[in-house]
């Protein structure tokens, strides 16, 4: 399917307007950055890069495109022929997917002509803004954690393929499963879940409910235990599974009291491997209080999938750099007051100590800034002369994004309000 009409209406417009006065194949750099990080929050992740360039592979006008374009008269008919032989020949660079980003961090610079690349910026934007969104929020609960496994589960809370591509997010930076199978055949994140407190009420008791379950998905399935009573809930489900039983879940109550009573109830029955998980409206502060607490691992739905209080980025694509009527390029910027951009191609890497310890996003503008021998590069090539040459796999990115984040200093993983944990320095 077509990715080409994923885009708003001005970028066609532009792009029809470009084209009658000669400026619209001018070599141009557009840049993809955050002025600014949510507020509180220390540093961000980057995700939805292979979808990105998934998209891409697929951003042709095809015949039905075009001809709703002629149809609607959103463009001319010079403008509809263009579209219709559109193909990028450019070459795109970013930070690769699991890997973090800062104020100012060129997490993606397109260089093509201006008509190439200018009918990209919404689709671009759209998905690095939610993905980077929720895989920034997954990050910090997964610190909250303490290595506790954390499972996606917010589906139903937002919008039916957002939840495929929020689920993606989420394993980038490192949940251990998803409740959604879309996900699960798309992507290859392992999926996991049981029953809803609709299969306890189905029968007529809750022992009648249990032992359907058991008897279906084995001893090592995870029970509901919050329909009705926990505590006779638990000693239920021991009784109807044995002391193998695979785990049990929390859904509603005092969590942090709740886990440490069923724990010493589930020890009691001999059900010491039981596992504990909770759920009910977790968001990384609701994980870290549970960090005393004897829980085996934690579910969560609607702040992930919100970007728990950040559902967006704050990306934005702008022209940095675009070429004279003499050939030569030149840096442009905005000066609007409060949304002012820096001109000039930008290249970054990130300052690291002699341990290894990140002490600064540093930015080139117009040149590379040079290491000093400790340094990492941050911005890989992902699509040259139009042919796409980066293909990380979601393990890539798993295991890039536990290596960023190992180079953070402590107080990246505080869960309180502050600045971005390392400051971005621009060279020019």
């Amino acid at each position: 399917m077509t990715t080409a009409l994923l885009t708003d209406h001005y970028e066609l417009t532009m792009l029809q307007a470009a084209l009658a006065d000669g400026t619209a194949h001018r070599r141009s750099v557009f840049e993809l950055f955050a002025r600014r990080l949510p507020t509180g929050r220390r540093y961000g992740v980057v995700a939805g890069t292979g979808r990105l360039l998934d998209a891409l592979e697929s951003f042709r006008f095809d015949a039905d495109a075009i001809a709703w374009l002629r149809e609607r008269r959103v463009v001319d008919e010079a403008t509809c022929d263009w579209l219709a032989d559109y193909r990028f020949t450019g070459d795109v660079w970013g930070y690769a997917e699991g890997d973090l980003y800062f104020p100012a961090s060129p997490v993606l610079v397109v260089e093509g002509t201006f008509a190439e690349a200018v009918v990209l910026e919404t689709l671009f934007l759209s998905i690095l803004n939610h993905d980077s969104a929720i895989a920034s929020a997954a990050a910090r609960m997964v610190g909250a954690a303490g290595g506790r496994p954390c499972i996606e589960m917010g589906s139903r809370r937002t919008h039916e393929w957002s939840a495929v591509a929020a689920a993606r997010a989420a394993y980038v930076a490192g949940f251990a499963t998803t409740s959604n199978l879309e996900a699960g055949r798309t992507h290859g994140i392992p999926t996991a879940g049981t029953s809803a407190h609709s299969f306890t009420l189905l029968h007529d008791s809750e022992r009648d409910a249990f032992t359907a379950q058991v008897e279906s998905l084995g001893s090592a399935t995870t029970l509901l235990v919050d329909t009705y009573d926990i505590a006779e809930a638990v000693r239920t489900g021991v009784e109807v599974a044995g002391p193998s039983l695979g785990a049990v879940r929390i859904d509603s109550g005092d969590l942090p009291s709740l886990a440490h009573q069923v724990r010493e109830q589930l020890d009691s029955l001999g059900a010491t491997e039981t596992r504990i998980v909770v759920t009910s409206d977790l968001d990384e502060h609701a994980i870290a209080t549970l960090a005393a607490a004897p829980v085996d691992g934690y579910g969560v739905g609607t702040s992930l999938v919100t970007g728990s209080g950040a559902p967006t980025s704050g990306f934005v694509y702008k022209l940095v750099a675009r070429e004279d009527d003499a050939g030569t390029m030149q840096p442009v910027a905005k000066k609007s007051v409060d949304k002012a951009s820096v001109g000039g191609r930008k290249w970054a890497l990130r300052r690291l100590s002699s341990s290894g310890t990140a002490q600064a996003e540093v930015v080139g503008i117009g040149t590379p800034p040079v290491d000093d021998g400790d340094d990492r590069a941050l911005l890989v090539p992902f699509v040259e002369g139009g042919r796409r040459v980066h293909h990380d796999t979601l393990d890539d990115a798993r295991a890039r994004h536990v290596s960023a984040i190992a180079e953070l200093p402590a107080a990246a993983r505080k869960l309180s309000r502050g600045e971005p944990v390392i400051e971005t320095v621009l060279e020019h």
